[in-house]
């Protein structure tokens, strides 16, 4: 049994050192990212005056009855720009697009807010998708934010947002969202998310114009309409499921400059209501992330177990495999040391990385399995075949 061991103890160091790697890269790379609540505004361009607005804030919204009051006030609440709302209602079933058209009442005349409503979702299109489209469409300013339902903004972060966006020369900008986490378990879910994203998208690199990664966020997408429209806008994304992170890859694919800042509690949305929220969460992206293929979700998966079971076997089995399982914790601690200013969770939680990750990994094969079951994704009341999002998943590889 002595090569089992010496084959055990070879891939737990493998895994350290991997994780160590990857954890010096973050510390240097996140470190090196723009910080909205740390720039001095007096050295940010200013916005052109123009006849019209300067930007165009359009929110998708499906049954988002509970927060999209306090998304659109907090909106209206914001300084430094003249912007318009435009506020699209995709088939919500409650009182989404009334609460919209009581506050667009409220206040005509004093903000620029059109509400519009979808009835019928066409063929051949994911509902968010068509319902940024239709917003795009209406938009009038030579910016456009493209944002969700149940996010908060801080009265300058537009501004700030936008002007940055100017310093930068960025065609598109994401402002990376503060989660509002309010346990523990909550805290260590996310920031281990956070860690195993890095491995797909390492946010340091999304501005250097040869690097392969890039970045789409739903909660803050901000581009120059010519940019949005020089890349197809939404329609040429009307039946994918990521369509922030997809639209975010064709900004990068076509050639135009992309950046990420942070912007610690400028953006609030409370995307985890709880530890076994994920399993909502993935079932819709988790098997479009690996593009609806089953041998590619499985080996995402054991990927996943791996870092889950084997440092904890290390450490449990001693020996020099010891050194090995507590140096990847220590990696591990390194990166959510590295994320803080973007997580807001402490080093302290890499102590629920395996649990977290478990979770996460149990949530991923469940929307895989759903998925094929149903033939298709359902969400939020509709069904979207498995074939067409498959079909339409290989003409963006």
């Amino acid at each position: 049994m002595l090569w089992a061991w010496q084959v055990f103890l070879a891939i737990s160091w493998i895994l350290a050192f991997v994780w160590l790697w990857q954890a010096i890269a973050a510390l240097r790379g996140m470190a090196r990212l723009p910080d909205l609540t740390q720039i001095n505004p007096d050295s940010l361009p200013l916005v052109p005056n123009g006849p019209g607005p300067q930007l165009s804030v359009i929110i998708a919204a499906r049954n988002e009855e509970q927060g999209i009051e306090a998304t659109v006030r907090s909106l209206m609440d914001s300084t430094g720009l003249v912007i318009e709302i435009i506020a699209v209602d995709d088939r919500s079933e409650d009182r989404t697009g009334a609460i919209m058209d009581a506050i667009a009442t409220q206040n005509r005349g004093v903000h620029g807010i059109e509400v519009l409503h979808v009835r019928e979702l066409p063929s051949h299109w994911l509902g968010k998708p068509h319902a940024l489209a239709l917003g795009a469409h209406r938009a009038s300013a030579p910016w456009l934010l493209f944002t969700d339902g149940d996010v908060l903004f801080a009265p300058r972060v537009l501004e700030f947002a936008l002007r940055e966006a100017m310093a930068l020369g960025a065609d598109h900008l994401v402002v990376t969202p503060t989660l509002i986490l309010k346990t523990a378990g909550e805290r260590a879910l996310s920031a281990a998310m956070q860690a195993v994203a890095q491995w797909i998208v390492r946010t340091w690199k999304v501005a250097e114009p040869r690097a392969r990664d890039f970045i789409g966020v739903g909660g803050f997408n901000l581009v120059r309409r010519e940019v949005y429209e020089a890349i197809g806008g939404f329609e040429s994304l009307r039946m994918e499921v990521l369509e922030d992170l997809y639209f975010g890859k064709r900004v990068k694919r076509g050639g135009f400059s992309q950046h990420v800042v942070l912007g610690p509690n400028l953006i609030r949305i409370r995307w985890l209501e709880s530890v076994f929220s994920v399993f909502r969460l993935v079932e819709k992206n988790g098997f479009a992330m690996c593009g609806f293929r089953i041998w590619l979700e499985l080996l995402a998966c054991f990927g996943l177990l791996i870092d889950v079971f084997w440092p904890v076997a290390a450490i449990a089995a001693g020996g020099w495999a010891l050194p090995a399982g507590i140096l990847t914790y220590l990696a591990l601690a390194m990166i959510y040391h590295a994320n803080r200013r973007m997580s807001g969770v402490s080093a302290a939680h890499v102590l629920l990385f395996a649990p977290a990750i478990a979770l996460l990994t149990v949530a991923f094969l469940r929307s895989m399995m759903l998925a094929l079951v149903r033939g298709g994704i359902v969400w939020r009341g509709t069904r979207y075949p498995l074939d067409e999002l498959h079909r339409f998943a290989r003409t963006r590889r």
